[in-house]
């Protein structure tokens, strides 16, 4: 059974933040006992760009960032593709961002180890804010985890014929439609699809692990080999045979296990290696 209810070993707090006429809702999460100058985290939550609720992390790998870690987690609830197609989820993710770095003091977060991580959709939305926020200049990144990200809006050799349980070709095909319309199928900007990036140098460093069976398993290794190519220090896991999302709807399995160890291994050394040093 999905658990979308906070974990009793944490603190929850719900803020909100305004944005060009809209509110976006905040979920914060801290660990009982707080520490200065703690990893600060945004964590944005899957489903296609057009699914999903920041609730959702409860469910996902950033609880144990938290309890095992002492992260503060900030799980925004940008709007939905069926509103709003892009740039609205990349913008109130942006605007998520920048509330992390502007309250780090008041938050307790080093602001100079502002991390960013999600699934599916939102490993999508996290590579697109490293390259937004490179871009920009205004914010940077430390390190960044985008798990079997959603990041390519043209077919791949593992997503033109997909037929796996959870995510596959005819579910993609429909997300990317109501996120970028009658763009679905053309160039855009990789704030819309990061696998257009064509500039990979100075993104921050990144893990990410991926199933061979779902249908990100191609794009998630070719966004792997650009940030090699560019310079970037970056780490993925494969597993053989495996779904999308599997280590969030069968966490007992030993391969999930698997997943779940050697991400918190990578973050454990992300946190003692990885800073970004705001202007």
């Amino acid at each position: 059974m999905i658990n979308l209810k906070p974990d009793q070993d944490i603190n929850v707090a719900k803020r909100v933040i305004y944005a060009k006429g809209h509110k976006i809702p905040l979920l914060v999460l801290s660990p009982k006992t707080k520490k200065r100058n703690a990893p600060g985290v945004l964590w944005i939550h899957g489903g296609g760009y057009m699914l999903g609720m920041k609730e959702m992390v409860y469910m996902s790998r950033a609880v144990n960032l938290v309890k095992k870690y002492g992260a503060i987690v900030i799980s925004p609830g940008y709007r939905l593709s069926f509103r709003a197609p892009y740039p609205a989820a990349i913008e109130d993710c942006y605007q998520a961002l920048l509330y992390l770095k502007e309250h780090a003091d008041e938050l307790g977060v080093n602001a100079n180890q502002l991390m960013v991580g999600g699934e599916s959709a939102g490993g999508g939305l996290t590579a697109a804010l490293c390259m937004m926020a490179r871009d920009y200049g205004e914010v940077n990144i430390a390190y960044q985890m985008p798990l079997y990200p959603m990041i390519d809006n043209f077919d791949t050799e593992s997503s033109k014929d997909n037929h796996a349980k959870v995510w596959n070709t005819r579910r993609n095909h429909l997300g990317w439609r109501l996120y970028l319309r009658k763009n679905a199928k053309k160039e855009v900007s990789p704030y819309a699809a990061p696998a257009r990036q064509t500039d990979y140098t100075n993104l921050p460093p990144a893990y990410t692990f991926v199933g061979t069976a779902e249908p990100f398993y191609t794009e998630t290794l070719e966004f792997v080999d650009h940030l090699h190519k560019a310079g970037v220090n970056v780490k993925v896991d494969v597993y053989p045979d495996m779904y999308h999302a599997f280590d969030m709807l069968e966490p007992k399995l030993p391969v999930s296990q698997e997943a779940i160890r050697r991400f918190e291994e990578q973050f454990e050394y992300a946190i003692t290696h990885y800073f970004a040093e705001q202007a």
